[in-house]
This record gives structure tokens, sequence and C-alpha cells, in this order.
């Protein structure tokens, strides 16, 4: 007797035609979203006092043509600003969606819980009490931010880390860190202050070639690392009970997925200071983009650059006179984070 396999039934051939749709979806919106960075990435090389072609900017970078004059302004002046855009919105965004997927709520931006604020307080006080700079301000800044996330996780932790209770304790240690802020800036002399100042607003032109070299390197490890825990973080999306029930360690992958999101966002901070609401911002962008097939980190990751991209094109080429790039990130996520607030409260998912 021949035994044949029995033929997939209809509910069967609908998912699988459901999952084929949402895998080309992410793919095209993944593919679409690459070619919008790598078009801004090589525009913002290509404006300014001195106008260059897109091909001098490509022929430049991948070292095609020699030709003294437009290398320097592209590898000296511009290629710089550019990567610093590039690398920020690479961790801003897939930091941000890390944090909003594992803690379930669109406000679980690092922005507001604490993160930033721990890495500015680091900052500022080497700047201001320790006279700091280069690349020793970015190692204050990375501590700052474990020791803030450190911290949050020692405070909310009750047999287990609910995100409602984290973001409630980090807003808290947010506001807590922002008035140490501004007590460490009152006693600052005016050129420290000043140099604070312009750290804590946030803008892509301020990184060194060393800076830029750590952030690129933790992107290559970090966003990979990301992508391979995104199984247990779709677990954990669906709560602590169903990921056990699914065999995920809910502690262990919730501590790993935090740590890479704090590294993430961390270094993106040093490199830039504190560049508010990209964060916030570009994993539910990434999500209306995907459509059913929300959730994708390098999407998130991808937004964010195109975002910072053109947040600093704007601040710089647009603007009456030249403005850090946080100033122009601020203005576009505050209305923004108004329109979350209400939404949420009206649908009631405020945790």
């Amino acid at each position: 007797m021949s035994l044949t396999a029995a033929p997939p039934s209809a509910a069967a051939r609908t998912l699988l035609t459901t999952r084929r749709r949402r895998s080309a979806r992410a793919a095209v919106v993944t593919a679409g979203l690459a070619v919008a960075v790598a078009a801004l990435f090589v525009v913002t090389m290509m404006i300014g006092s001195f106008r260059l072609s897109a091909w001098e900017v490509i022929a430049s970078v991948l070292y095609l043509e020699d030709n003294p004059s437009v290398d320097f302004v592209v590898r000296g002046l511009r290629l710089p600003t550019a990567l610093s855009g590039l690398t920020v919105g690479l961790a801003l965004g897939a930091s941000g969606t890390i944090f909003q997927q594992l803690l379930r709520n669109p406000l679980a931006s690092p922005d507001f819980v604490g993160i930033t604020s721990g890495a500015g307080l680091a900052a500022v006080g080497g700047i201001v009490l320790l006279h700091l700079g280069g690349l020793a301000i970015s190692g204050l800044a990375l501590g700052g931010a474990v020791v803030a996330a450190s911290l949050m996780y020692l405070l909310a932790w009750r047999d287990g880390v609910t995100g409602y209770r984290f973001i409630l304790i980090g807003i808290g240690v947010a506001v807590f860190f922002d008035g140490l802020i501004g007590y460490v800036l009152s006693r600052a002399q005016l050129s420290q202050a000043r140099q604070a100042m312009h750290w804590l607003t946030g803008s892509v032109g301020q990184a060194s070639t060393s800076e830029l070299r750590v952030l690129s390197i933790a992107l290559l490890v970090l966003l990979p690392l990301a992508v391979l825990l995104q199984r247990p973080l779709r677990a954990l999306e669906l709560g602590d009970d169903t990921a056990r029930a699914l065999g995920t360690r809910t502690e262990l992958s919730r501590a790993g997925l935090l740590a890479a999101g704090v590294v993430l966002v961390a270094l993106a901070v040093s490199v830039a200071g504190p560049i508010v609401f990209v964060a916030l911002i570009a994993g539910p962008i990434a999500n209306r983009l995907l459509g059913p097939a929300t959730g994708g980190i390098i999407p998130a990751a991808l937004v964010g650059a195109v975002l910072l991209l053109t947040a600093d094109l704007v601040a710089v080429h647009l603007m009456p006179t030249p403005l850090p790039t946080g100033v122009v990130t601020g203005a576009v996520g505050a209305p923004y984070l108004l329109w979350l607030l209400a939404t949420t409260n009206r649908q009631g998912a405020g945790g």
C-alpha cells in the first residue's frame, strides 16, 4: 500500500501565501529604505559652498579617481559628517524599536526612560568638572548610559521586569539626572557651559574619526546580534508566560536585548550628543511601511538613518543660519509625541 502526502489544507495555503506576501513586502521596503539612505548619504556630501556632482562624491569616497581638491572637500570635510549621520541614525533607529517592542509601549524610547539623560550627565560632568574631550567624553557617555540602564533595571525588578514599571521608573530617573545636569551647568564657567550646551543639543558634525570608528564597529557587531535576537523579542512581545511556553528564557533574553539597545544608544549619544525623537519615531514609521510584517529592526534602523540625514540637511542648508541637528529633530518630534500621547490615552494603551 503506497502512502501519499495529503494535500495542504486551504488554511495552510492561506497562511503560506500570507507569509510570502509579508516577506516580499519586508524585502521591498528594506531595499527601498536602503536606496533612500544611500541617496541621502551622497547628497549630504554634494551640497555646500563647493557644489559637487554625485559621481565626484562616489568616485572620491570609493577612491576611483584622484582629484586632490575634490578629495579634500569630500573625505576631509564632508564624509565625517555624513558617516556620523548614517551611523548615529542607524543606532538610534535600532535601539528605539528594540525598547518599544521589548517594553510593549510606543513611548518606551531611550530619550524618555533615563538612558540618554544618564549619558548626558556623565558627558557634561566630564566637560565641566574634569575638563575632558574627545574619546574620553564618549567613554563617559557610554558609562553613564550603562549605569542608568542598570539602575533602572534594578529598581524595576520585582520577580521580573514589566514594561510599565520600567518606563515609570525610567521617567523618574531621567528627571533626576536632568536636574543634576542643570546643577552641574550652573557651576560651570561660561566657555564650559557653552561647550556642554552645544553637546546636549546634539549635532552630527561634532564627532571625531576615532569616535566614528568605535560606533561603526559596534554597529557591525550589534545589528546582526539584534537580528538574531529577533525571535525571542517577538516571543517577549506576547507576554512572559507565552514566551516561556515557547521555550524562551525570558529574563536572559530581555537582559541581552536591553544590553544591545543600551550600547547602541549610548554610543550614538557619545558620538553626536542626545539627539531627541529619532529613536521614538523610527520604529512606528518602519511599522507603517512594513504593514503586517511589523517589528523589523533593520528597517527601523534605516528609517532612523533617513530621518537623521534629512534633519541634518535641513538644519545646515535650509535654515537661515545653520543649526544643530537636534533642533530640527526636536521641532519635528514634539508634535508627534503630543499626537502619540493623545491617541494612546484614547485607546487606553498607556500601559
